[in-house]
């Protein structure tokens, strides 16, 4: 099992920043390049099981996964942040626990936090690798290339559920909001033990009022953020970005194209994973672990 572990860092006037390492690395190794990942919406950093348990994995570099604000056990007194918010929280960690330089790894909406942290840190971000993801507004252009309707489905869904004007202290998320995150993500194929933990993972993160407003602004940052079309080309790392051909939300052909806009990096690319689901680090580990061991060794200095 990982280790839960919190850091005090200044953002939004003091923010309580969650984050998990694996067992097997009870400090950090300044030897081992570092990699940061960041988990995908509503989900928490048990998101990288397979990653911190894949030995080749962590004797290679050391794991941080960072929980977002109004993910996991990250906690901010403010009620409204945004995705640059999270980017500079995430830098803070870094410079907290010593950490000079690192590779940063995002699934989905930790796919455009890595864009951003390396808008906000080219010197000490050395590469991305975004998993499954967009770097557009959800916008037309996103759902002609075959991406999902995301500000419908979040208003119809999470948003209506996590909306009220009065205190909700026995807010918890439907299971029906449950199986559509795990089934957008994992698959609607999953082994039903990761449906049932991840039922209770959801549910247990978002308990009464504060976790009710938590997901809500969650889920505005997701339907309503700013697309970063235009600040690609100020991107000076590289760029690994894996997509899966079973991706329920963005397409790859949406990546192909936007993969392009990075003109400034040295490499951007993107891999193909053939059947790779929308949380492709769960789907297919085993692609996606040794595509960030040669990544890491090609590009750490």
């Amino acid at each position: 099992m990982p280790n839960t572990k919190t850091v005090q860092v200044p953002l939004l006037g003091g923010v309580t920043a969650a984050y998990q390492t694996p067992s097997s690395q009870p400090s950090i190794d300044p030897s081992k390049p570092t990699l940061i990942l960041v988990n995908s919406f509503t989900t928490s950093s048990e998101l990288y099981q397979s990653q911190y348990n894949n030995k080749a994995l962590t004797d290679a570099m050391n794991l941080v996964s960072i929980e977002l604000l109004g993910h996991g056990q990250t906690r901010t007194k403010r009620e409204n942040f945004t995705y640059w918010d999270t980017a500079e929280m995430n830098l803070q960690v870094m410079e907290a626990l010593g950490i000079k330089k690192a590779f940063v790894l995002g699934t989905s909406q930790g796919g455009w936090i890595t864009v951003r942290m390396a808008l906000l840190g080219p010197d000490v971000i050395e590469g991305i690798i975004p998993l499954g993801t967009s770097l557009d507004s959800e916008s037309e252009r996103t759902r002609m290339h075959g991406c999902w309707n995301g500000p419908k489905l979040l208003s119809e869904g999470i948003l209506k559920e996590a909306t009220s004007t009065k205190a909700t202290p026995d807010f918890e998320p439907s299971t029906g909001y449950c199986d559509f995150l795990i089934d957008i993500g994992f698959g609607k194929n999953c082994p039903s033990d990761v449906r049932d933990f991840w039922r209770k993972t959801i549910k247990s993160n978002y308990q009464g009022d504060d976790g009710r407003r938590r997901i809500r602004m969650a889920g505005i940052n997701l339907a309503e953020r700013d697309g970063l079309h235009g600040r690609l080309s100020d991107v000076v790392c590289p760029v690994l970005w894996l997509h899966g051909t079973d991706d329920a939300v963005y397409s790859v052909s949406n990546a192909q194209e936007e993969v392009k806009l990075f003109t400034r990096s040295p490499d951007a690319q993107v891999v193909v994973v053939d059947k790779g689901q929308h949380f492709l680090s769960f789907s297919h580990p085993k692609e996606v672990d040794n595509g960030v061991i040669e990544f890491v060794k090609k590009y750490h200095k």
